[in-house]
């Protein structure tokens, strides 16, 4: 049986072992915040680290971690915001029943979220479920990313696994595990904790390629796939039209028991949104190649190719794309509560501090969601990601995210502010202007007072 979350091992050989350190390093972190001035923090549970054999014993160590930082946020005024699932399958799990393809996850899941909100959730009001669900289901379930399941194909050597199946199988138990959370929170918690529960998607904003109406066409079954696959059970508890139509009897059925406990779970959709990028009928590269022939974005009949020009396509300043997913999420699902949970750039990791094209990009993003407001889009929050320099899944240590510079190679793990968080801490405290697109003057003073890596 293939692991699937146990190892975290990137494709350059590297892990999370110790990372940014932030299980000691959790309140000089806080520090930064504060002094920031940021109002809120958003931050992962690991299932794994909680209990973990995934049922069973709480691990007094993991339990006291996250209740102490929990408290530091507090104490410092600022708001956790909390993802209960983000990828870290307890490995026992996986190993009796395959995870999230089987309904058996939902039981076990509720029970995690139980457990969670019991401890926390007298400091805890903000809750999301489940991280980026789409994206996790057909990259772990169907493309056989890292740790996933996958038909085996010459890309790749998945050991098990149905990709035209198991998507979708895995995407519906994610919501049904969602929901059957959500209810237990509103009918145990929510009358004393008073918080609310949402789940979050991965979100490209989508465009047509051409004026033509075949690539009209193409797009908007591109959105019922990549955004109404959860969205519109979430809202109207079913799936969307063009999904039934193509898939057939490969994708589930809500009983109607369930269709109405899906239905109105969500109290906010979070939306993880990174560029934006056109969408054609015509055969064309993919910028997420289907291993197999019968893989998601073989189902959604549509061809995915960058808007950008960089060669980090998938993280160019295409900022009108998000001000279109939150206008087709006021159109087309009741405009509900959205928080944006996750919102950056990588750039080498041992690059400059003057991380200016970092800058540009968070500032021309923030100024999208401004436009979204104003255009009357329900936005409760926005998120950068990420704070500081991150172990990632697939990199590791070679690009990062942070506004803070973190020294892997530094048994103290110091961090250094960018640019980035220079402008950031100035835009939140009001002495600088989104609107403004002149970062010279700031760049001029971050330098007097750094220095390059």
């Amino acid at each position: 049986m293939r692991k699937f979350f146990s190892s975290k091992i990137a494709d350059n050989g590297s892990n999370g072992d110790i990372a940014c350190d932030g299980y000691h390093k959790y309140k000089e972190d806080v520090k930064l915040m504060a002094d920031m001035g940021l109002e809120a923090f958003r931050f992962s549970i690991s299932w794994s680290r909680l209990i973990p054999n995934g049922r069973g014993p709480i691990n007094p160590k993991g339990l006291l971690f996250y209740k102490n930082l929990i408290k530091e946020l507090r104490s410092h005024g600022i708001e956790p915001h909390v993802t209960l699932y983000h990828y870290d399958l307890p490995q026992s799990l996986e190993d009796e029943y395959g995870g999230w393809i089987n309904r058996k996850i939902i039981e076990d899941f509720t029970a995690f979220a139980d457990v969670c909100f019991r401890e926390f959730g007298d400091d805890v009001k903000l809750w999301t479920t489940i991280n980026e669900a789409t994206i996790f289901a057909f990259a772990f379930y169907g493309e056989g990313i890292k740790f996933g399941h996958c038909s085996p194909t010459k890309y790749i050597n998945c050991s098990t696994g149905n990709s035209c199946m198991e998507t979708y199988i895995a995407g519906h138990n994610m919501l049904l595990a969602h929901a059957s959370a959500s209810s237990l929170y509103k009918l145990k918690y929510k009358s004393k904790q008073r918080g609310s529960i949402g789940l979050s998607i991965f979100s490209l904003g989508l465009s047509p390629y051409t004026n033509s109406k075949d690539d009209e066409i193409a797009t908007q079954r591109a959105k019922a796939f990549l955004y109404g696959w959860m969205l519109k059970p979430l809202v109207y508890g079913d799936y969307p039209d063009e999904m039934k139509r193509t898939l057939g009897s490969r994708l589930p059925v809500f009983s109607k028991e369930e269709s109405e406990k899906v239905k109105g779970s969500s109290d906010f959709v979070g939306i993880i949104h990174y560029t934006t990028v056109y969408v054609t009928n015509r055969p064309a590269p993919y910028i997420f190649p289907s291993s197999t022939n019968k893989g998601f974005f073989t189902d959604m009949g549509a061809y995915i190719i960058s808007a950008g020009n960089s060669s980090s396509f998938l993280f160019d300043a295409i900022p009108w794309g998000l001000e279109g997913i939150l206008e087709h999420l006021k159109q087309s699902y009741n405009n509900p509560p959205i928080y944006i949970l996750e919102n950056g750039t990588p750039m080498k990791h041992d690059s400059m501090l003057q991380d200016r094209p970092r800058v540009e990009y968070i500032q021309a993003y923030i100024g999208a969601v401004l436009n979204a407001i104003k255009n009357g889009s329900d936005m409760r929050g926005y998120f950068v990601w990420s704070l500081i320099d991150l172990y990632e899944i697939t990199v590791g240590y070679t690009t990062s995210f942070g506004m803070y510079y973190v020294n892997f190679s530094d048994p103290g793990r110091k961090r250094s502010p960018k640019l980035s968080a220079s402008w950031y801490t100035g835009f939140l405290n009001g002495t600088i202007d989104v609107a403004s697109q002149d970062i010279t003057q700031l760049q001029s003073n971050f330098s007097a007072g750094s220095s390059s890596l």
